[in-house]
């Protein structure tokens, strides 16, 4: 594939139980924590982001509560006229999509509701429009996970990318689990494969620890990459990444 012109830089703000924190393989027993969300926010804004990746983890936990919500109100109110904020984590109702968009959410990010509901996600589709939308493609050893990865299933990411594609879907995020928080590397190949067979515009997540995964996301065509613990940690200025 060629060089995507177009490639976006979404650093990540992950929230859980109001700070923001980062995952070793989704793991909430392996967990760092940075501190506060807005400081974090302001940052990587001052920096020159464009966008923000924003998660609430414990939705994607399946835990209720007003912390996470709240702060990601704050969020979008604060900072959402300045960069364009894309949101995930356990949206599971056309009224959750729709109170993160009327609040100031660019886009959107679906996941197990695509598997358990999908249906529902494709209504979001057609509602919203799919530049408000993206899907998670969340696998682990080849197989899609959900419900804060804890829930297997036996679906494979390129047919779940080919069956919203036909729906409709136009963006995809692409994690490989194993990955994520390690620092070993971006999985490129297979977010290229999957791109190529999706014809989905995907977004790899998951193990960036250079900036040479950023110049070989970016040289593969992908449309962007999610920087997390390498940004948190000082591997990756984000500065720098922008001007890949």
């Amino acid at each position: 594939m060629e060089e995507n012109k177009h490639f976006i830089i979404y650093p990540a703000v992950d929230i859980r139980q109001g700070k923001v924190v980062r995952l070793i393989e989704g793991d909430p027993a392996r967990q760092t924590m940075y501190g506060d969300p807005f400081a974090a926010a302001r940052r990587w804004i001052e920096a020159g982001t464009e966008w923000l990746h924003v998660v609430n983890l414990d939705g994607a936990f399946g835990n209720e509560g007003d912390e996470n919500p709240q702060t990601i109100k704050g969020l979008l109110q604060l900072f959402g006229k300045d960069v364009k904020i894309q949101v995930g984590g356990g949206l599971r109702s056309i009224q959750d999509i729709e109170e993160l968009l009327s609040g100031g959410a660019r886009r959107v990010v679906l996941g197990t509701i695509a598997v358990e509901n999908p249906d529902t996600a494709e209504k979001a589709l057609q509602t919203f429009g799919p530049e408000h939308i993206a899907l998670a493609l969340d696998a682990r050893d080849g197989k899609i996970l959900v419900s804060g990865w804890a829930g297997e299933t036996d679906i494979l990411p390129e047919a779940l990318g080919k069956e919203f594609r036909q729906r409709g879907l136009t963006t995809a995020i692409y994690t490989d689990i194993r990955r994520d928080g390690g620092g070993a590397g971006v999985n490129i190949e297979a977010s290229r494969k999957l791109a190529e067979s999706t014809k989905l515009e995907i977004i790899a997540s998951g193990g960036a620890k250079s900036l040479e995964d950023v110049r070989k996301a970016k040289a593969a065509g992908l449309g962007g990459i999610i920087l997390g613990r390498a940004l948190y940690a000082g591997s990756i200025d984000l500065g720098e990444a922008l001007q890949c």
